[in-house]
């Protein structure tokens, strides 16, 4: 419409007393585009470290003018129907499917059909675009920061390496990767759950067997927590008689003493990247790997040239 701008600038004045707001509803009903996105989460939101994903979308979708949605299903596939049936009602534009910990997932098939980026997760043959962490990167980081100390043997994994837990498969391909360019290997795993206490009872089992290990990769900061503790107990100290390294890089590697190295994992950013595809910064592609950059601290040294006995 041809408007002069005087009634224009009366208008808009008009407009600001009143507080007028538009009716975004109504705008979408007629343009089919309500500038809202939805994330559709596992148990991300209650998660407080993975709270980070939803708290990187949040920021994303706003910077971009758009409103976001969070729904936590907590794999309850009846909830995540219901669910994704009232986003699809409100005319959602586009959609976030993402996963606590990297996994592969089946996709609704409502989803299927919509706009859609995954978010820490997979789902291999759908050719969905998906945003995961560089785990196979990350690997060689940790292994890397053990090299460079010096470390050529004596190195021990600490956790559980099941090939369906992506994370732990992709990390150990790349620690592989870098030890065996060095004419180094891992010289074992000591199985364990992810959680202090488990890696506590069976780290502790393998040192009492009188095992030596000059360097420790843990698959998660809360198993360095344990092996930290197990160590401690036995009179052994970190970095003077053995070395730590970690994944995820969490509030608990600073606050150990010493102040654990740690390869971060990137939650924040994997959401902005996330948001950028969904709304079509960048080439979509198949899948996308955001790097995990290795955060240096003092649990790192070099090896002991030999062992005492406690």
């Amino acid at each position: 419409m041809r408007i002069a701008e005087d009634t224009r600038r009366r208008v808009l004045r008009a407009a600001h007393e009143l507080r007028y707001r538009p009716d975004l509803m109504a705008r979408g009903l007629r343009t089919r585009v309500t500038r809202t996105l939805a994330l559709v989460t596992d148990s991300v939101a209650s998660e407080a470290y993975a709270g980070e994903l939803v708290y990187g979308s949040l920021l994303a979708a706003a910077a971009r003018g758009y409103l976001l949605f969070v729904c936590e299903t907590g794999e309850d596939v009846e909830l995540e129907g219901q669910l994704v049936e009232e986003l699809l009602d409100r005319h959602v534009d586009a959609y976030l499917y993402a996963s606590y910990f990297t996994r592969e997932v089946e996709v609704p098939d409502a989803l299927r059909s919509q706009r859609l980026v995954l978010l820490n997760c997979r789902a291999p043959g759908s050719g969905l675009p998906s945003v995961v962490p560089d785990e196979v990167a990350a690997g060689r980081s940790a292994a890397a920061a053990l090299l460079d100390a010096g470390h050529r043997d004596g190195i021990w994994l600490v956790g559980e390496t099941e090939p369906q837990v992506i994370a732990a498969a992709e990390r150990v391909r790349g620690m592989e990767e870098v030890l065996g360019a060095a004419g180094a290997r891992l010289a074992g795993t000591v199985p364990s759950a992810w959680w202090p206490e488990s890696a506590f009872e069976q780290f502790g089992a393998f040192l009492d067997e009188r095992r030596h290990p000059r360097a420790v990769i843990c698959f998660n900061d809360r198993v360095a927590m344990g092996v930290y503790q197990a160590l401690a107990v036995r009179g052994l100290r970190v970095p003077g008689d053995v070395s730590v390294v970690a994944f995820d890089d969490s509030d608990l590697a600073v606050w150990l003493r010493p102040a654990l190295s740690s390869v971060a994992l990137p939650h924040r950013e994997l959401a902005t990247t996330a948001v950028e595809l969904l709304l079509g910064e960048g080439d979509p592609g198949t899948e996308h790997r955001v790097p995990m950059p290795l955060r240096l601290r003092e649990s790192i040294g070099p090896p002991r040239a030999s062992w005492r006995s406690w």
